[in-house]
């Protein structure tokens, strides 16, 4: 398509693709908006896991409905990943219910992420496809998200790993490490030799475990020579990739959701948000739900903004004003789910989904105002120089950490 353009015109589309391949291979894209995104799900699993402590084997451990002979027919048919299902032993699921925990937890503070995040995912896909009836719909939203940081470098701002990073001078503080690699590489090895894995799954998770090796090797050894570019473009393609496919799946969710609204009657004719604030279920505030239900223009209202609002988003998405105005409008719907229909888990998930498309400059400013306190207390921490959002120019591309 370049060489049918004239010479001026071959030009200047030459000079725009490789601007566009500079950006997209030296550097790494929308850093605070994964560190949001890695803090919110990550947040939002472990504040699940431990809200249902208490009832975690009635869940997804040996005493829940769903048994160990019907998790075992699903799943040697849906060939779905699950380390729950190599043993029935108490003593295994309260490992892998403890080591979810912990991922959530270290993932959240950004320690360590390479591995980190492929822990976090094993922890969710395990339990999540032990037991697949389990979850209100955010469950769903996790599940893919946890896959999808696994490509990103969500590490960049925010975590323990950038702050190893400026204190070291080191590039890629957040590498695995001898101990955390070989202890996944223990895990990978058994799955492999038992036949646990799929051939799928298990093509995935060799070529994570390599990737972790082949990094820390690098690191540590060739810190600034060609290999160590290398890996950073790579790294650069992956995390970017990632940083896409997670806007687009908001999108999509967004796009499905009103449009499949648009077909109901009750939508049609606004009435369907009444129904759920009369079900026992849906009304931790009975009060406050029937004080919004005895309002017909109010329920009219909330039920065809929320109608506008998720067809509207995805074409807003070039406009900054307007897709900003709808992106606090959505924040704000799902924080009424969770107070008027008591589905806090779900509303945390979307809202940490949303995150990605908020803007920099704003979460710039929003960490300026939580280091503030700190700053007060110790010596300044040098911060990371702000980088422009997603869709806008950037400067010369510049060496990052994952």
């Amino acid at each position: 398509m370049v060489e049918g353009l004239r010479p001026g015109a071959r030009g200047r589309a030459r000079a725009a693709v490789g601007r566009a391949l500079a950006q997209v291979t030296g550097r790494t894209l929308g850093p605070y908006q994964s560190a949001v995104v890695r803090i919110g799900f990550a947040a939002t699993w472990l504040f699940f896991l431990l809200r249902e402590f208490p009832h975690r084997h009635e869940l997804y451990g040996p005493e829940g409905p769903w048994s160990w002979g019907m998790a075992e027919r699903l799943i040697a048919s849906n060939r779905a990943f699950t380390v729950l299902m190599w043993s029935d032993a108490t003593w295994w699921f309260e490992l892998v219910y403890g080591v979810s925990i912990l991922a959530s937890v270290l993932l959240m503070l950004g320690w360590r992420t390479r591995a980190t995040s492929v822990g976090f995912m094993i922890g969710v896909l395990s339990l999540q496809n032990r037991s697949v009836f389990m979850g209100d719909g955010g469950d769903n939203v996790v599940h893919l998200m946890a896959m999808y940081l696994v490509l990103t470098r969500c590490a960049r701002v925010w975590s323990l790993d950038a702050r190893r990073a400026r204190l070291r001078g080191s590039a890629s503080a957040g590498a695995a490490g001898p101990v955390l690699w070989s202890a996944l590489g223990l895990l990978f090895a058994y799955g492999a030799v038992t036949g646990r894995f799929g051939a799928g799954w298990l093509a995935a998770f060799a070529a994570l475990w390599v990737a972790l090796g082949l990094w820390w090797l690098v690191d540590r050894f060739e810190p600034e020579g060609e290999g160590r570019a290398a890996l950073d473009v790579l790294a650069n393609l992956l995390h970017n990739a990632g940083m896409l496919v997670i806007m687009a799946e908001v999108c999509l969710i967004y796009a499905t959701a009103g449009w499949y609204k648009i077909q109901g009657s009750r939508w049609q004719d606004g009435t369907a948000l009444y129904y759920p604030l009369g079900l026992d279920y849906f009304t931790p505030w009975p009060g406050l739900s029937g004080l919004l239900a005895g309002s017909g223009t109010m329920v009219m209202l909330l039920t065809y903004g929320t109608v506008a609002v998720q067809v509207a988003f995805p074409f807003t998405l070039f406009n900054r004003r307007i897709k900003n105005v709808l992106l606090a409008v959505m924040m704000l719907e799902h924080a009424g789910i969770a107070v008027l229909l008591g589905l806090p888990f779900f509303s945390l998930a979307m809202i940490a989904a949303d995150a990605v498309f908020l803007p920099t400059v704003f979460l710039v400013w929003l960490g300026a105002r939580a280091a503030r306190p700190h700053r007060r207390r110790g010596p300044a921490a040098e911060e990371p120089s702000p980088q422009p959002p997603l869709d806008a120019p950037s400067p010369t591309p510049a060496r990052v950490a994952p």
